[in-house]
């Protein structure tokens, strides 16, 4: 894919995402307050230091809420935490990219989608996915792809 297709894709996904992005932002916004940090990160707003929450980082659209001072702390994967073994550890930042390109594909569809697969579990297939692509560079799409040919 051209530089320009990917540019013009990238534009429409943040379009899509807007409604998302804009819920999160004004979180964003409001948390400001309360000691949150603005920093613009590989195409998204992140928010560190955002002040509410059960800990880690939520991906809306292109906004990430996180509760803590860097995306490049590591986080246990779903499954492995779900193991109990929390060994298999990835950057969160990655993790959270993943949810945004989804949510740049699905727009605002992402959250009942997100939901219909099980919420926040090593079940769902949107964390499975986003852990994988945190591993392996790859594979951030929660579904897979039709043979060729079909």
């Amino acid at each position: 894919m051209g530089r320009a297709a990917r540019a013009l894709g990238f534009a429409l996904g943040v379009a899509w995402a807007l409604p998302l992005s804009l819920l999160a932002a004004l979180a964003g916004v409001l948390a400001l307050a309360f000691g949150a940090r603005p920093r613009w990160s590989d195409g998204a707003l992140v928010f560190h230091r955002f002040p509410w929450g059960p800990g880690g980082a939520l991906a809306l659209g292109n906004v990430i809420l996180h509760t803590g001072a860097s995306l490049d702390e590591t986080t246990a994967t779903y499954a492995s935490a779900a193991a109990g073994r929390f060994d298999v550890r990835v950057r969160l930042g990655d993790h959270e990219r993943a949810h945004v390109y989804q949510a740049m594909v699905l727009g605002p569809l992402f959250p009942l989608l997100y939901l219909a697969c099980g919420g926040v579990s090593h079940r769902n297939r949107f964390e499975q996915a986003a852990d994988r692509y945190a591993r392996e560079g790859r594979g951030w799409w929660p579904w897979p792809r039709p043979p060729a040919g079909h």
